[in-house]
């Protein structure tokens, strides 16, 4: 009998002690797949922390872009990773499927994704830092104040006249918190590349530096409207200065006025003092009067052999010109041109 009533008190404490057994097991298996719940964007999103970002402004970031399967449970994670006080500027691919350690991981390494930086169809040192500040965490003020700083060119082998040269038109994957001497630096280094030992002979063959190639194909790129053209127009130019004539090219006078949406070229802007000025100033200006594509700058490597002279926009308002070996004939061109804008009220 005694035996038999052990047995009765020790069923309800086994019963307790199983159900507890199976409640813990039941949230540990739920809190296993709460931490190892994966995120579930459509696409992979990017997370964009820079240097003023705290951690709770990237707990938040996180949860409105990627969506945190819980925030209680990241917080507790983050801790135990140590990671509030380890967060680290960059940009962050989150990929549908990564789970929070993984993500946790990601930003606590410092693991960034790269951008695609792009820039073209740049004429300013203003329109170049605005364009590179939009791709990355850079201040464009800074970078500007950067590309006129007199000191900073020459550590590069530039002048501030020309310092713009050194960014050649491209893709280039580089990283998002990168700075602007590391920017310079990559920058520097893509131009070595590009000015290889085939292009720099070409240039030698022409008389003219790299820096110098650039500000001749900045001008035949903003003379021409059209790709085709630029051959010519390179050849032309250079056709000038191997006979000592002034270029007397039209966007030198808009560069230095200050207005590149001048339709017509008037007298008084001709008159305008600047060293840009290649009506009153003879040779090339000391710098690139816009950012160089490739295209531009590969046709004035390679420019076109004919004995043209001069140049006029064709009366059609094409974009396209007339090339002339004589004044004479140039003389003819421009009157038809002019009468055009007289008809069109372009004035």
């Amino acid at each position: 009998m005694k035996q038999g009533n052990k047995r009765k008190k020790h069923t309800p404490i086994l019963w307790t002690a199983g159900i507890l057994s199976l409640v813990l097991l039941a949230a540990a298996i739920y809190l296993y797949r709460l931490i190892f719940a994966p995120f579930l964007p459509e696409e992979t999103v990017f997370i964009y922390i820079d240097e003023e970002k705290d951690y709770e402004e990237v707990v938040g970031q996180l949860d409105e872009k990627a969506g945190l399967p819980s925030e209680k449970i990241f917080r507790l994670l983050a801790e135990r990773m140590h990671y509030p006080n380890n967060v680290k500027s960059g940009r962050y691919a989150i990929d549908p499927g990564m789970t929070m350690p993984d993500v946790i991981r990601l930003l606590r390494s410092g693991n960034q994704a790269a951008v695609k930086l792009t820039f073209n169809n740049i004429r300013t040192s203003e329109d170049l830092a605005g364009r590179l500040a939009q791709q990355l965490m850079v201040d464009s003020l800074t970078l500007l104040q950067s590309l006129r700083d007199p000191l900073v060119a020459e550590n590069y082998g530039f002048s501030p006249e020309n310092f713009v040269a050194m960014f050649i038109p491209n893709t280039y994957e580089v990283y998002w918190s990168t700075n602007v001497e590391g920017l310079l630096m990559r920058m520097k280094k893509e131009y070595e590349r590009f000015w290889n030992d085939s292009r720099r002979k070409k240039a030698g063959k022409l008389n003219l530096t790299p820096e110098e190639v650039s500000t001749l194909a900045s001008i035949v790129e903003e003379e021409a409207t059209y790709t085709d053209e630029y051959p010519i127009v390179a050849g032309l130019y250079l056709n000038r200065l191997k006979r000592g004539m002034r270029l007397e090219a039209d966007p030198t006078v808009k560069f230095s006025v200050g207005d590149f949406s001048l339709r017509r070229i008037l007298y008084s802007h001709l008159e305008v003092e600047s060293p840009y000025n290649t009506y009153k100033r003879a040779g090339l200006p000391p710098g690139p009067i816009r950012i160089p594509s490739i295209a531009a700058i590969e046709a004035t490597l390679s420019p076109g052999q004919h004995d043209y002279l001069f140049m006029c926009a064709k009366d059609d308002l094409s974009g396209r010109h007339n090339f002339a070996v004589t004044h004479a004939e140039h003389a003819r061109n421009a009157a038809r041109y002019q009468r055009a804008l007289n008809q069109r009220g372009i004035f």
